[in-house]
């Protein structure tokens, strides 16, 4: 089976080893995966940098979000400018009007746990 390595984009990143989108930024480096990082404030996990504004990225794949719902409404434009395949939706990071706008864009959702997905190979 061949792997397909995804550009993900981590939207909540932080330094914080505690913190979930760190893990997630880990994992995914560890896997090989292509990972640049949003965060609200600038650092570096694993030779990503996290930027704090809204970067030109191109060719993502995959957003995973580490915010909450409430926060994603200053990302909705950006996200979809973006065109990525899906957008997961961590635990916490649920967000129905989101969800529907990605599905008008032909944009894939899930509500998962990205680590989950890593670990059972299922990203």
């Amino acid at each position: 089976m061949k792997v397909r390595f995804k550009k993900t984009l981590v939207i909540g990143a932080s330094e914080n080893p505690a913190r979930y989108a760190y893990m997630a930024i880990h994992l995914l480096s560890s896997m090989g995966h292509k990972v640049v990082a949003i965060g609200k404030r600038k650092g570096i996990v694993e030779n990503v940098e996290i930027d704090t504004d809204f970067p030109s990225y191109h060719e993502i794949d995959t957003v995973t979000m580490y915010i909450n719902s409430a926060l994603q409404k200053n990302y909705y434009n950006y996200i979809l400018s973006l065109k990525p395949k899906r957008i997961i939706f961590n635990p916490g990071a649920e967000n129905p009007e989101l969800t529907k706008l990605a599905k008008q864009n032909n944009i894939d959702t899930e509500d998962a746990c990205t680590l989950v997905l890593l670990r059972t190979n299922q990203y």
